[in-house]
C-alpha cells in the first residue's frame, strides 16, 4: 500500500489525525499495554500470558509496570490496552479499572478452545463470540489450547495460530492492528445532526430506496451475510453491565454486520498536472489535493459527496426504506448526517460504525473520476459516477478471488487487520483505491475500471462501484460464485 496522499492531506480530507499508524512497526511503537490477571491462572495460561508479554516487548510495544494499589482502587490511564488472562468475579472485572469507555481496549485470555464448531453458521460463531465478549466485558477474546492460540474480535474476524506459544512475527502482524484502535461508534461532535431532512416521499429517494430493499431480499438468503446480534439476546453478569454495553453502543439496539449504501450522483472536474509543491500551499482553501501516482504528480478538485446508507443496528436483509435508511455528507472537511422525516419517537436512528469508511469510498470514488479524465478521458467511471453515482456493499465474508465483476480491481490483501470504525480502516479504502486505480493504468485497463473489492483482512469485504446494490447482490449470490454458495 503506497501513501499517495501525505499525512498532512490525509488529515484535510478525512479528519484522520497525522499521527495515525499505519502500520504494524509504527502501531507498536505507539502501543501500551498492562497485564491485569485474574486472581488464579492455570500453568499453561500464565506461559502463554509471560510468552505474550515477551513477544509485546519485541516488536517495540511498551509494557506497562503492575499498577499500585488493590484491584478494585486502582484505574488504567486513558489508552492503555488491557491485557486480562484468566476468569474474574464480578467485581475485579477489569471494565471497572478503566479511565474511559471508548479508549481502554480490553483483551480477554482463556484456557479453553474457541467457540467455533463443525455445522455452525457464520452468523452463529458470531452470536457466540459477541456473547462470550458481552459476559466477560472485553472487546477481544484469545483462547488458548496445548497446541494453538485464537484471535476472536468483535467484528467476527477468527484467526488461528498452530503454536502454543504466540510469536512475535504474528503479535507483530496479527495482534497488534487489532488492539491499536478500538471499535467505536461516531461520537457526539463527529457529525452534524439535520433531524428529519431526509425526504422519504422524494420520487428519487424512493427508486433508491427500492434498490436497497431488493438488494436485502436477495441477500437474505445467504448465510455468509451476518446480518444482526441483538443487544438483548445477549446475558450479562447484572444490569449495571447491560448499562454499560448499551452506552458502548450509544442505546443501538445491537450489533449489525455489513452495510449497503449508495453514493448520490457527483460531478467532478479533471485532475490537472502540477509542476511543483510550491503551487500547493496557495490551494489551502480550496478542496483540491495533491496526489501521486502513475509517476505524475496530480492537483485532484475532490468536490462535496453525498451517500444514503442503512443505519446502525437496523435488520440489513429487512430493510424498511421509511424507517431504515439515512444520507450522510461529506464536504469542506465536515461530515453530517440526515435522518428521514415522520420517524417514529421510539426509533433511534444512528450512523453506521462504518461511517468514515464510506465517506472515504465515496471521496475516493470522486477523485478517481478527476484523475480518470485527465488520464484516462475515454473512462466510463466519471459519466457513470456523474449519471448515476456508485453502490457500496460490505459483509463480513470473502469472495471467490476469480468471482469479481469486470472492471472492478482487488486491494488489500496484505493490509494490517484492523478492525471497523478506526481511522486506519478509512485510509487504507481511500490509499486501496487510488493504488488499485495505478495498476489499471499501469495494465492497460483504466479506461475500463469500474469500482474496486477492497479485502479487509480478518474483517471482511467492500464492493464499491457503478452497479446498482441489487445487481451486485444477483452477481454476488449467483450459484457459480463462492458467496452464493449455502
Amino acid at each position: 500500500m503506497t501513501e499517495r496522499i501525505s499525512a498532512c492531506w490525509l488529515n484535510r480530507l478525512l479528519g484522520i489525525p497525522a499521527s495515525t499508524p499505519l502500520d504494524p512497526l509504527a502501531m507498536s511503537a505507539q502501543l501500551r499495554v498492562a497485564f491485569c490477571p485474574a486472581p488464579e491462572l492455570s500453568p499453561r495460561l500464565r506461559r502463554f500470558t509471560d510468552a505474550l508479554g515477551d513477544s509485546l516487548a519485541q516488536c517495540g510495544v511498551t509494557v506497562a509496570e503492575s499498577l499500585p494499589g488493590d484491584r478494585r482502587s486502582s484505574r488504567f490511564a486513558a489508552g492503555t490496552v488491557v491485557i486480562a488472562p484468566g476468569v474474574f468475579p464480578d467485581e475485579l472485572l477489569p471494565i471497572n479499572r478503566v479511565s474511559t469507555l471508548y479508549n481502554n481496549l480490553i483483551v480477554g485470555v482463556y484456557d479453553e478452545a474457541a467457540p467455533v464448531r463443525d455445522g455452525q453458521t457464520p452468523q452463529e460463531t458470531l452470536d457466540a463470540v459477541i456473547g462470550r465478549l458481552a459476559w466477560e466485558m472485553v472487546h477481544l477474546l484469545i483462547y488458548v489450547t496445548d497446541t494453538s492460540w485464537t484471535v476472536c474480535s468483535m467484528n467476527g474476524g477468527i484467526t488461528t495460530f498452530d503454536t502454543p506459544l504466540p510469536e512475535a512475527h504474528d503479535v507483530l502482524e496479527s495482534l497488534i492492528p487489532k488492539i491499536t484502535a478500538q471499535v467505536v461508534p461516531p461520537r457526539d461532535g463527529d457529525l452534524e445532526i439535520r433531524p428529519g431532512a431526509l425526504d422519504v416521499d422524494a420520487p428519487e429517494f424512493q427508486k433508491i430506496a427500492a434498490d436497497f430493499v431488493e438488494c436485502g431480499r436477495i441477500w437474505a438468503g445467504n448465510s455468509r451475510f451476518m446480518n444482526h446480534t441483538s443487544r438483548e439476546s445477549l446475558a450479562y453478569r447484572n444490569g449495571f453491565y447491560r448499562k454499560i454495553v448499551s452506552r458502548y453502543l450509544d442505546d443501538r439496539s445491537g450489533m449489525s454486520y455489513g452495510f449497503f449504501a449508495r453514493q448520490l450522483s457527483v460531478r467532478v472536474e479533471p485532475a490537472i498536472e502540477a509542476d511543483g509543491v510550491e503551487t500547493v500551499a496557495s490551494l489551502d482553501e480550496q478542496c483540491i489535493v495533491p496526489v501521486t501516482i502513475s509517476g505524475k504528480r496530480l492537483l485532484v478538485p475532490v468536490p462535496g459527496v453525498r451517500i444514503v446508507t442503512t443505519r446502525s443496528g437496523c435488520r440489513k436483509t429487512a430493510i424498511d426504506p421509511r424507517h431504515d435508511l439515512v444520507e450522510i455528507g461529506y464536504e469542506n472537511g465536515r461530515a453530517w448526517l440526515a435522518t428521514p422525516n415522520g420517524l417514529p419517537d421510539d426509533l433511534i436512528s444512528k450512523p453506521s460504525f462504518d461511517t468514515l469508511t464510506i465517506i472515504a469510498h465515496a471521496v475516493g470514488n470522486a477523485m478517481i473520476a478527476s484523475i480518470l479524465q485527465a488520464l484516462a478521458p475515454d473512462s466510463r467511471f466519471p459519466g457513470l459516477l456523474e449519471r448515476f453515482g456508485c453502490g457500496m456493499t460490505h459483509w463480513h465474508y470473502y469472495p471467490d478471488e476469480d468471482m469479481v465483476p469486470d472492471g472492478y480491481v482487488v486491494h488489500g490483501f496484505d493490509n494490517p487487520p484492523v478492525s471497523c470504525s478506526t481511522p486506519q480502516s478509512a485510509a487504507y479504502s481511500l490509499f486501496g483505491k487510488l493504488d488499485a486505480l495505478e495498476r489499471a493504468l499501469e495494465e492497460g485497463i483504466g479506461s475500463d475500471y469500474l469500482g474496486d473489492v477492497h479485502i479487509e483482512p480478518s474483517h471482511g469485504t467492500n464492493v464499491v462501484g457503478t452497479r446498482s446494490l441489487a445487481k451486485m447482490a444477483i452477481f454476488l449470490n449467483a450459484d457459480c460464485c463462492i458467496c452464493g454458495k449455502r
